[in-house]
């Protein structure tokens, strides 16, 4: 699985120079959509069969800044699955430095109601339990 890059623009730093911290949560979904895209069930899929993903939390912990051009890797895994719910785990590098960790757990919904991924989407929650590390 090939890791997203996303290249800090000028418009997402503050005052400072440095990466508005809530743009964390924008390059956590970029490399998320990413991530569901490489394995077969992008969110045109999924929305097209009905079914959104909504964010219940989201966890951020900065370790070191970044600034305008600066290339940041993140990798997306699995870190943990119920029927409803699943959490997926970001660490965002600059070379060998973590510069962000974080989680955001979801859920699935179809018509407003919750939805069990397994049997909705067999295939995708094998691939996310293929996925998953602990």
């Amino acid at each position: 699985m090939r890791v997203y890059q996303h290249e800090v623009k000028y418009y997402e730093c503050d005052r400072m120079g440095i990466t508005h911290h809530s743009n964390y949560v924008r390059f956590m979904e970029e490399a998320r959509v990413d991530w569901m895209d490489q394995i077969g069930y992008g969110f045109e899929r999924m929305e097209a069969e009905g079914v959104v993903s909504p964010v219940v939390s989201v966890e951020c912990n900065f370790k070191r800044p970044t600034t305008f051009k600066d290339v940041v890797e993140i990798k997306v895994k699995v870190e943990e699955m119920s029927a409803l719910k699943i959490t997926f785990g970001y660490t965002m590098r600059m070379g060998d430095k973590v510069v962000f960790t974080g989680r955001s757990v979801h859920c699935f919904m179809e018509n407003g109601k919750p939805v069990k991924l397994a049997e909705r989407f067999p295939q995708l929650y094998e691939k996310c339990l293929n996925s998953l590390t602990c």
